[in-house]
């Protein structure tokens, strides 16, 4: 296991810890105090955009640039982030809220980390002549899909719920959020374990244990957030995981 990769197995348990501690500032948990602050939509896009730079221009420099099982990994993670970098942002509504600039730090860093980790686990892939077609790629293909359609859609409701020119926040319903308060991190939890079982590589594994480790404190959060901002808030609506949790 290289030095790169250890260090990211190690952030996620730290990373777990202080968000169950301390809520990151943004969006409905925005604070003061942090600091410089910067616009919603820039934040998004500076933060994101290492993820689709990094792993592709190492994977493109590779001896393993024209093998499938590189590539077509490659394709779904360039989707996912073509999405997450370009057209999330465009479709944010228009805001006042800013997002702390050091948040925009930790994220370029971490991105810039897990897009080496995982390119170098591609190209070792496509350099030990690995196939495309397996099991774990078909099952994890389907897990990658199904997690993006469910965040993607689940971002579209909360989108809609403010009309041209409104700022405040409103209980989301339909879709997922008929059972979860968070089925958007839910989704991209399934997204990034599809990844793992995809690529079957311990870069993938701990994108995945990362991501749990992130979004799991977060959703947490909203919940209670969601129950003290409204009385009428669903009171069967689990955290993460229908009717469990």
């Amino acid at each position: 296991m290289s030095v790169a990769l250890l260090l990211q197995f190690l952030l996620c348990p730290v990373v777990l810890f202080c968000l169950l501690r301390v809520t990151a500032p943004y969006g409905r948990h925005h604070q003061r105090g942090w600091g410089l602050t910067l616009p919603n939509r820039f934040a998004w896009i500076a933060m994101e955009l290492p993820a689709l730079l990094v792993i592709t221009w190492l994977v493109c420099s590779s001896q393993a640039r024209e093998v499938a099982v590189t590539l077509v990994p490659l394709g779904f993670w360039l989707f996912h982030y073509g999405y997450r970098t370009f057209l999330y942002p465009a479709l944010m509504r228009p805001s006042r809220q800013t997002f702390p600039a050091l948040l925009v730090l930790f994220a370029v860093l971490f991105n810039t980390l897990n897009g080496y980790n995982n390119a170098q686990a591609l190209i070792a892939s496509g350099i030990q002549g690995e196939p495309l077609w397996s099991w774990h790629f078909v099952v994890g293909a389907f897990l990658f899909m199904t997690g993006f359609a469910m965040h993607s859609h689940s971002d579209a409701v909360i989108r809609n719920l403010r009309r041209p020119g409104e700022t405040g926040y409103a209980i989301p319903r339909g879709g997922l959020f008929r059972w979860v308060s968070s089925p958007n991190y839910l989704g991209e939890m399934v997204q990034w374990v599809g990844w793992a079982i995809l690529t079957w590589s311990l870069a993938g594994l701990a994108f995945a244990l990362f991501t749990v480790c992130n979004l799991l404190p977060r959703a947490m959060a909203n919940q209670r957030w969601y129950q003290a901002q409204f009385s009428d808030y669903p009171s069967a609506r689990k955290i993460l995981i229908p009717g469990v949790y």
